[in-house]
């Protein structure tokens, strides 16, 4: 027989209450906290559960931030190429009425003023920023996409093809320069450091003389001190030359200094893909690379010997700058010992030529670095969209080459036509009593707009319009796909809520607590915890001065 001892009643009746304490304790906690699971204790394995979930979440939260940012993004860049849409329809009427009705020289110059403030409004929508970054620098977001400057057309194609030219100075008005000869009565042809010249400020009415001056290295310089420019060409030209009183836009060689826009931001032109090499043997071997890449890509060769470029060659390549490669990658043998071409990744090409030796060093790396221009956030595991656009790409203007930055230390070059070209057309410097040629760049047909409607110069007035019309239709198309876009984040909102209400539900499932269970189990175990109080008051009240 079990003899019970006052001290094991004693022992057993604090162990009842602090067991019925601790569950009654931990039920209060769950009340508290409303969450089943409050430490990893409570329940290891939906801990690991509750972990994973929220991780998550916090993943789809981010997300959903981004799309949210990336919404907001592309809304600023809808509602502003509207507006540009807009005033290019309202820059159409302009030209049309300018170019067809019987207008004098003042009204032009009425509607040229008018022309004049559209062309700054432009420029300022292409400079729209969104939280104090730029929509159309590319990953240049800090500065304007866009400064204002000074650019030259001219009716002479020979001279727009032969030379190159630069603008000191600043005009808020076209400058009009014509090349004359006072001993001339009618068109022929001179040098032109042999010519007079002859500019006007006030759309042609009237003319003021100008001088021409040469330096050591064979520049001449036009100085038009009245107009606040001057205008150096790199070296002498025959050109046109008429009369004094000459008026005809048909007849002699006639520039025009007027606006454009110079874009300052990045660009993702494919010429401005560099390959770069890594050890042994590839300062003697030159890379070009070509096609389709997401992003910085290195090429590894894994010979085990030197191998000539007619040879098998073996390579790996990797995606995230050497963390993982891909390997197994073979080019095979050919009879072409002058280059070898490397497939890579999906659509990308790397070609491998001599620049002094065709073998190819166990271990020479190869870094593919391709022109990368838009800001773009992951919306999704599996889908990122670029919030910005690159502005030259959509509104024209002139623009220095990313290789002519780079040649010069990666600071932009003072602007003249040997290293700044125009968007889409080199052609849009030159005017033709033909017709010229049509381009969608929207800063240099407005820029020439204003400086025909400054000039009274209708034939190039009707020109413009043609190239209006591309440039709308270039805008439309940025409205597209801005639109697009947008259409994908909404998608993608829709998805991410859904996605976020599913996970949350189960995460509640694990983590939270059953309101009417926990508070049927919390009147039991206070009625529990009650009875022990009471029972064990009853047995440890008793003593041996009870029985005596």
């Amino acid at each position: 027989m079990l003899r019970v001892s006052t001290k094991m009643l004693y022992t057993q009746s604090v162990g009842y209450i602090n067991n019925t304490l601790t569950k009654l304790t931990e039920l209060n906690e769950q009340a508290s906290s409303q969450k089943r699971v409050n430490k990893p204790s409570d329940d290891p394995t939906g801990t690991a559960t509750i972990l994973n979930l929220r991780t998550t979440l916090s993943a789809y939260d981010q997300y959903t931030e981004n799309a949210s940012t990336a919404k907001s993004w592309l809304s600023g860049s809808d509602s502003t190429l509207l507006q540009v849409s807009a005033l290019l329809s309202k820059l159409k009427g302009l030209a049309q009425q300018a170019s067809n009705d019987p207008m004098s020289a003042d009204n032009l110059t009425q509607i040229a003023y008018e022309a004049r403030q559209y062309y700054e409004q432009l420029v300022a929508l292409a400079n729209t920023k969104y939280q104090g970054m730029s929509l159309y620098g590319g990953q240049d977001t800090d500065g304007d996409a866009f400064n204002e400057c000074l650019w030259m057309t001219t009716n002479n194609a020979t001279l727009s093809a032969s030379n190159s030219f630069s603008i000191s100075g600043d005009s808020k008005i076209t400058v009009l320069v014509k090349f004359v000869n006072s001993n001339v009565s009618g068109n022929g042809t001179a040098l032109m450091s042999d010519s007079d010249v002859m500019y006007s400020i006030d759309g042609g009415r009237t003319y003021l003389d100008g001088s021409i001056t040469s330096n050591g290295s064979g520049q001449l310089t036009l100085n038009l001190p009245e107009s606040g420019t001057s205008l150096t060409f790199a070296h002498d030209s025959t050109i046109n030359i008429s009369a004094t009183s000459n008026s005809s836009y048909n007849a002699g060689t006639w520039l025009w200094i007027r606006p454009t826009a110079v874009y300052n931001g990045d660009d993702a032109d494919a010429s401005s893909t560099t390959v770069n090499g890594m050890g042994a043997g590839t300062k003697l071997v030159a890379g070009t690379a070509r096609g389709s890449f997401s992003g910085n890509t290195i090429v590894r060769i894994d010979n085990d010997s030197p191998v000539a470029m007619n040879g098998e060659i073996k390579y790996s390549y990797s995606l995230d700058n050497g963390l993982t490669w891909v390997t197994g990658n073979t080019a095979a043998a050919d009879t072409t010992s002058n280059s070898s071409t490397l497939d890579v990744a999906t659509g990308g090409l790397l070609t491998l030529t001599p620049n002094g030796s065709n073998l190819l060093q166990p271990g020479a790396q190869f870094v593919i670095s391709p022109a990368t221009a838009g800001v773009s956030l992951r919306v999704s595991p599996s889908e990122v969209v670029q919030v910005n656009d690159v502005g030259k790409d959509i509104f024209g203007g002139v623009y220095q080459s990313a290789s002519a930055v780079l040649s010069n230390g990666g600071a932009r070059l003072s602007v003249n036509s040997s290293n700044t070209s125009t968007v889409f057309s080199s052609l849009s410097t030159l005017y033709t009593s033909n017709g010229g040629t049509a381009t969608k760049n929207m800063f240099e047909t407005v820029g020439n707009l204003v400086a025909f409607l400054e000039t009274n110069n209708k034939d190039g007035v009707a020109q413009c319009l043609e190239s209006l019309k591309l440039a709308q239709t270039q805008i439309t198309t940025a409205v597209a796909s801005v639109g697009g876009r947008e259409n994908r984040i909404a998608t993608t909102q829709t998805i991410l809520t859904n996605l976020t209400g599913s996970v949350t539900t189960q995460l509640s499932s694990v983590e939270d607590v059953d309101i009417t269970k926990l508070l049927t189990a919390l009147s039991q175990q206070e009625t529990a915890y009650e009875a022990v109080l009471k029972s064990s008051s009853l047995v440890i009240s008793k003593s041996l001065m009870d029985y005596l």
